[in-house]
């Protein structure tokens, strides 16, 4: 490696530290202040069925991930549904190769006093696994899809709510 290489990564690695702090979150403290506190205000209907438990807990997780439980003064209700499709099925044994889950949440923000309704809105995901001629298997697969489904459900559903309590503040 030659000296000019060398100093060409070391002004590459200099510039990425210059600007390293330079970046910030859309939806953090510095550039809404309050917002964190307005999201930990939020409280979390529950959810019926085993994926909407999954979809509760990490709404909770993110939107109060500190453990506080300041008095609500915002309701996010969630009404999810959740179908299976087998788009592929094998011809020697006549099951499916591989099954589609698709989660969709319809979910309100409302005030708690007076009920106004802040934001209504959908949310949907997709996972895919494979399914096998195990029972266990293929039991385990479609619960894991389930979680990832929550995940994503809840990650879309939390910067919905934080630009809604970003522009009221």
């Amino acid at each position: 490696m030659s000296w000019f290489d060398r100093a060409r990564a070391a002004a590459a690695l200099a510039v990425a530290l210059a600007l390293g702090g330079c970046f910030q979150p859309l939806y953090g403290e510095a550039a809404h202040p309050g917002l964190v506190e307005k999201m930990r205000e939020v409280e979390v209907a529950p959810i019926p069925e085993r994926i909407g438990h999954y979809l509760g807990d990490n709404l909770i997780a993110k939107m109060n991930g500190s453990g506080e439980t300041p008095p609500a003064k915002y309701r996010l209700t969630i009404k999810l549904t959740q179908s299976s499709q087998t788009p592929t099925v094998d011809s020697q044994i006549n099951t499916a190769d591989s099954a589609t889950v698709v989660g969709i949440a319809r979910f309100d923000l409302t005030k708690i006093e007076g009920g106004a309704v802040l934001y209504s809105g959908t949310a949907t995901s997709a996972a895919v696994y494979d399914r096998t001629l195990q029972a266990y298997a293929d039991l385990r697969a479609a619960r894991d899809a389930e979680i990832r489904i929550a995940r994503a459900l809840a990650d879309e559903i939390e910067l919905r709510v934080a630009a809604t309590l970003g522009e009221k503040s």
